[in-house]
């Protein structure tokens, strides 16, 4: 990519790389151009950052609808210039709920299914019976009430009307309607969300457009009569209906009781910054925390970011991790004392010593980062795991399938705690550096969320690399001492690496390994941001 901005449209600036942008009201880097869009048109007339992120929210279920949903959860965490340099920011929770009770074994549905990314596969499970409570819906109206400036019915309408008006099928969306090929061809509804215009028993093709009035309507009619539409009223009924009759789980109580939870990010203060993670019962926050400190105290100064010092001391931290979430029982420990527990200066010691000496022994997600002018920051991430193949009728909303993922059930299938908050790697972040300036960031990527935004962290924060180098740079995964690595590494860090781990050398990059979206508010005013080509990231400012 060439470093620049060229015009885009209604007065917004599509940026390339890491460009600065003077007097803008703000900025948004997400996973597609129509979420830009939708999230610069909100900018533009008037709208906060929290208006321009929720926009974005509805516009990616639309343009990006293999990775978000109504359907589904998701997390935003929000920074107020109201609450001044020292004012935290502020989580808002509307990630899945496990139902109340369970439907018989013998009554549920629920099967496996393979994603199929090409060089590897990913087993999930779908069916009525993967479906936890959703909480898009209600993360949407609480967090517009207590943060929105503009009404409800204008943050929806650029989603609105790009669902009527229809989206082109980029190359990426192609690839990923084909990875969960077998979800949509679960049901004829879910098919008909990504089927080809032209050839109605084919997936959508790169350059086809495909329209979702369906979900228009719906949208429409939520911004009139708010939330309780979705929880309480018509389509509550139609989805506990088919739950009873089709093997779910879901019952009316779930949905009249769910509620979107307010939390206190996690704070770490490091490489003269402070970053504030998402925190438990979510995952995937403290175990970012977690490697940060294990590279705390790595020689910095003077590093290459590829050096073969740097990216086996970055595995280990990777690989060390992993082995704490066995260790510490992470899942038996009460939401409350995880961070203490994970934290502890004593565990940290034992950890930083294996990864500066010794050897060591996965959802579809979607991101999106705003900043505007008046210093406010939003940080949100939102996914509908894989879809669960059911689509609530006359909606276009497919539900998830949070019951059905492995990363997110520690306690094995059907083996989850009733009615409770469930944990997920989304990581949505916001850091605040030594100059005063703000970054927003996340990622897609199920299991690998956490390593792909632990590099990107440590390359803007530790190395001062800028946004888009950092999102730009390969990447490496740890798992089960399975090394996924992306192409462009020197032979000599590759080499270092093969000594430790068993290695699997992708040959280009690729959506597996995540999609960072980035966006920065110097403390003097200018705006900059990335955006991942892993997953047709995009960049406007206005």
């Amino acid at each position: 990519m060439t470093a620049g901005a060229t015009a885009d449209t209604d007065g917004a600036a599509l940026i390339f790389c890491n460009v600065a942008i003077m007097k803008a009201k703000g900025i948004v880097a997400c996973g597609h151009i129509e979420t830009a869009r939708a999230a610069a048109a909100v900018l533009d007339d008037g709208g906060n950052a929290f208006d321009a992120a929720l926009a974005a929210m509805c516009a990616a279920c639309v343009a990006e609808p293999v990775l978000a949903s109504l359907g589904g959860g998701g997390f935003l965490l929000a920074r107020q210039a109201e609450a001044g340099p020292a004012g935290a920011p502020v989580v808002f929770d509307f990630f899945g709920q496990t139902p109340k009770s369970r439907t018989a074994a013998a009554d549920i549905d629920y099967a496996p299914i393979l994603a199929d990314f090409g060089p590897t596969r990913q087993e999930f499970h779908i069916g009525m019976g993967s479906i936890a409570t959703p909480g898009v819906v209600r993360g949407l109206f609480a967090a517009h009430r207590a943060l929105g400036r503009m009404p409800i019915r204008e943050v929806v309408a650029p989603a609105i009307a790009l669902a009527r008006r229809g989206v082109e099928a980029t190359p990426m969306q192609a690839y990923m309607a084909r990875v969960v090929g077998a979800i949509l061809r679960r049901s004829p509804e879910a098919f008909a969300l990504q089927a080809s215009p032209a050839r109605p028993e084919e997936l959508v093709a790169a350059g086809e457009t495909y329209r979702l009035p369906e979900l228009a309507d719906v949208l429409e009619i939520l911004a009139i009569e708010g939330d309780d539409l979705f929880y309480r009223g018509e389509i509550a009924g139609r989805m506990i209906a088919d739950s009873k009759s089709l093997g779910g789980h879901l019952d009316a109580a779930d949905l009249r009781a769910y509620q979107v939870e307010r939390r206190r990010p996690i704070a770490v203060d490091i490489f003269a910054s402070r970053l504030y993670l998402n925190p438990p019962p979510s995952s995937g926050g403290i175990l970012i925390a977690f490697a940060l400190e294990l590279m705390r105290d790595f020689p910095f100064a003077g590093c290459r970011r590829g050096s073969p010092a740097y990216v086996v001391a970055l595995a280990r931290a990777m690989a060390a991790t992993n082995r704490l979430r066995i260790d510490a029982r992470l899942h038996e420990v009460a939401d409350a004392e995880v961070e203490r527990v994970v934290l502890d200066a004593q565990l940290l010691a034992r950890y930083r010593r294996f990864v500066a000496g010794a050897p060591a022994g996965r959802s579809a997600t979607t991101h999106i980062s705003v900043a505007d002018a008046a210093g406010n920051a939003a940080s949100l991430s939102i996914s509908n795991g894989e879809g669960s193949g059911y689509v609530i009728p006359g909606t276009g909303i497919m539900l998830n399938n949070m019951l059905g993922e492995d990363d997110i059930n520690p306690h094995g299938h059907h083996g989850w705690p009733l009615d409770r908050r469930m944990s997920s790697m989304m990581t949505p972040v916001i850091g605040i550096d030594a100059g005063g300036g703000i970054v927003a960031l996340g990622s897609g990527g199920s299991n690998r969320i956490r390593t792909a935004i632990l590099q990107v962290l440590l390359d803007i924060f530790a190395l001062g690399g800028s946004l888009d180098a950092a999102i730009a740079a390969p990447r490496l995964h740890v798992e089960d001492r399975k090394l996924s690595l992306e192409p462009g590494f020197a032979e000599t860090a590759a080499a270092a690496l093969e000594e430790e781990f068993d290695c699997d050398a992708w040959s280009g990059k690729n959506m597996f390994f995540g999609g960072v979206h980035a966006v920065r508010r110097a403390e003097s005013g200018p705006f900059s941001g990335a955006a991942d080509e892993r997953r047709d990231g995009a960049v406007l400012a206005v």
